[in-house]
């Protein structure tokens, strides 16, 4: 009841951390989109582990195979069942949580909700679960062709970008579209691994071309909804739409985006979204990541029973869980617009 995201296009994911696979089916994708699993494997590339030393050493493939739903590389309307294996999972290097809870992480609230938990890994609540999103939002990005998204980090640690060149993003291995920057924060993550700690950042993804008109009032509101889909991400602790926090801090003659005829909107304080209904200008949020809880120093907490007692996380773990973080933050933007797209073709036809 609490795995599936979506209203038409709806996406369940499924398996744990250290099982045998994770994977996803999507009810609701129309018919006759031409799909592959070269389609998929791309954006997986961007999310998977051991590509640096700068993130997770976990060694996967993350080879993605395509279950059901297409027949001869077209979809069918029926659902699309996705699979990727765990081919590196190392459950023992958890043992030591097996009675006793990591600070910062779901294992405490989880035993408390359902008098169980898988402690591999943190199962369902292991970031691990993403690469499942990234494939579902994949085959989203098919469905709405015609959007561009994109995501980057504009902030690590307390380190800011002071420039912008898009071609820099995929070549610096950190989603860090400033080479001056990226250098800082090389030398920032490898002081914070050698010193047992880690980074939070900033991730602000824009999607380019939606139509105006998706999304609704009140309960369907498409900056609502995509700031429920970016919380959803493990480790996100707050989202902005637009301007976001900043507007707080600005006067409405400074705020408000004056329009002209076009319509051409002389600004875009709103992210694109104004009533929770796109405007057609550029959609800008962005998603705030805490520093990586895992932590293989000394940190106090309790155990199954109560008792004070220390744990020292074992395992590989990104010191900067944004850096990977980027493709499911742009993987959960697609998923959100494609469900906007079809729900206003059902309900307006266009």
């Amino acid at each position: 009841m609490s795995n599936t995201f979506g209203r038409l296009l709806r996406v369940t994911t499924w398996g744990e951390s250290h099982g045998p696979a994770i994977g996803a089916v999507m009810d609701g994708c129309p018919p006759g989109i031409a799909l592959s699993e070269t389609d998929i494997q791309p954006w997986l590339d961007k999310r998977r582990p051991g590509g640096s030393r700068h993130v997770s050493q976990r060694r996967e493939s993350d080879q993605v195979r395509i279950l059901s739903g297409i027949f001869e590389g077209r979809t069918t309307g029926a659902p699309i069942a996705v699979q990727i294996d765990n081919e590196d999972a190392r459950p023992k290097d958890y043992a030591d949580n097996a009675h006793t809870f990591r600070p910062g992480h779901a294992d405490f609230t989880t035993q408390a909700k359902y008098g169980l938990r898988d402690w591999r890994g943190g199962g369902r609540a292991s970031a691990r679960e993403t690469a499942a999103r990234v494939a579902a939002g994949a085959v989203a990005r098919l469905i709405i062709p015609q959007v561009r998204i994109a995501a980057w980090l504009t902030e690590l640690g307390d380190d800011r970008i002071e420039s912008f060149d898009p071609d820099e993003i995929s070549r610096n291995g950190l989603n860090c579209p400033d080479s001056k920057a990226a250098t800082r924060w090389e030398a920032a993550l490898d002081a914070a691994r050698k010193g047992a700690s880690s980074l939070g950042a900033i991730v602000e993804c824009v999607a380019e071309g939606a139509s105006p008109g998706w999304g609704a009032p009140l309960a369907a509101k498409l900056d609502a909804e995509l700031a429920g889909a970016l919380m959803s991400i493990p480790a996100v602790k707050g989202v902005e739409i637009g301007d976001g926090f900043a507007a707080a801090r600005s006067r409405g003659e400074d705020n408000v985006d004056e329009i002209r005829t076009g319509p051409d909107f002389l600004s875009n304080h709103a992210g694109g979204i104004l009533g929770g209904i796109s405007t057609g200008q550029p959609i800008v949020v962005r998603a705030a990541f805490k520093p990586t809880s895992s932590l293989p120093r000394p940190l106090r907490t309790i155990d199954g029973e109560g008792a004070n007692a220390e744990i020292v996380t074992k395992g590989r773990h990104d010191p900067c869980v944004a850096i990977r973080g980027a493709a499911v933050v742009e993987a959960m933007v697609a998923l959100t617009l494609a469900d906007h797209f079809l729900l206003h073709r059902a309900q307006c036809g266009a």
